[in-house]
């Protein structure tokens, strides 16, 4: 049994590490395998890579790991402070802390999961289709991208909000109608300099079609820098998230949302400190390993930043 492991690892990783592959689907995984070992060079992005994971796992499992119904109030014991009962205390209905904490979790996934494949590909097809067609197009949908530009995120999501009304889904489009521009820049700046390269002529003398060239030749090569910024804009995302929620615009009473966790417990912040900085700090945490795992990734996705 030793011996096949040992015949079949080292197969797999000549098969990987091949200067010359045989197939795009050989060459795809070479590519992604020397990402992944560059990527583990990397401490703090593996730091931020766990805390991500970890989200995940939380948000997975989240009914095996509350100890506590997060909805459940028990007014007998409100505001306990954290101890063997309850690890990070309760907050003023008596609610476990941690099991709202764990549930929350959910929701923070659901809103920067949804923002990034709703926003990602808007920006994509602005700031490809601008760069590529030129002129007019050009002209027009860069304005349109500049107005969105010209205003704070957090303001515009609390006006797009305001005119929506407070909710969860309204929040979610909210921070999802801020975030594309800056992708539009990007997949603009990349398609300008790529559409006149050689390969994008060949195939047009082949017959490949505009909408094939975009698609086909120039998206592809813009997905690498707007993974990497879209990885590093979610922290932006729950931060904006989290003011929603803690101005009453985002996730509704009695949601565990972590900004209306810390929203509820300002008005006990100096007596009680739990019931706000536990949520505070969960959203630091979060924040801090999408900014860690995003800087590891453009390590690695874009050469240019490389050593």
């Amino acid at each position: 049994m030793n011996s096949h492991t040992t015949t079949v690892k080292p197969g797999l990783m000549q098969w990987l590490t091949s200067d010359t592959p045989q197939s795009r689907f050989q060459a795809k995984c070479g590519r992604t395998w020397l990402g992944w070992l560059k990527l583990t060079e990397n401490k703090l992005a593996m730091i931020g890579l766990s805390i991500v994971m970890g989200l995940i796992l939380v948000t997975i499992f989240a009914p095996l790991l509350a100890p506590y119904d997060p909805l459940a109030a028990d007014l007998a014991n409100r505001i306990q402070p954290p101890g063997a009962e309850h690890w990070f205390g309760t907050d003023q209905l008596g609610r476990d802390i941690l099991s709202r904490l764990i549930y929350g979790a959910q929701y923070t996934l659901l809103i920067v999961g949804l923002v990034a494949i709703t926003a990602a590909p808007v920006g994509l097809l602005v700031g490809t289709a601008a760069g590529f067609f030129g002129g007019w197009v050009d002209a027009v949908l860069m304005r349109v991208t500049d107005i969105f530009l010209a205003f704070p995120k957090l303001i515009l999501a609390l006006a797009f909000v305001a005119a929506l009304g407070p909710g969860i889904e309204n929040a979610i489009l909210a921070i999802a109608i801020t975030a594309w521009p800056p992708y539009a820049r990007i997949a603009r700046a990349e398609t300008i300099t790529v559409r006149k390269s050689d390969y994008i002529d060949a195939a047009r003398l082949q017959g490949v079609s505009n909408r094939g060239l975009i698609i086909g030749h120039i998206m592809p090569m813009c997905v690498s820098s707007l993974v990497v910024r879209v990885t590093l804009d979610m922290a932006g995302m729950i931060l904006i998230a989290a003011g929603l929620g803690f101005l009453g615009l985002g996730a509704q009473p009695p949601m565990p949302e972590w900004g209306a966790m810390v929203s509820d417990g300002r008005q006990f912040l100096l007596d009680q400190w739990w019931v706000s900085t536990v949520p505070g700090i969960a959203i630091f945490v979060v924040s801090l390993g999408f900014n860690l795992l995003g800087d590891g990734l453009r390590d690695v996705l874009d050469p240019r930043g490389g050593d």
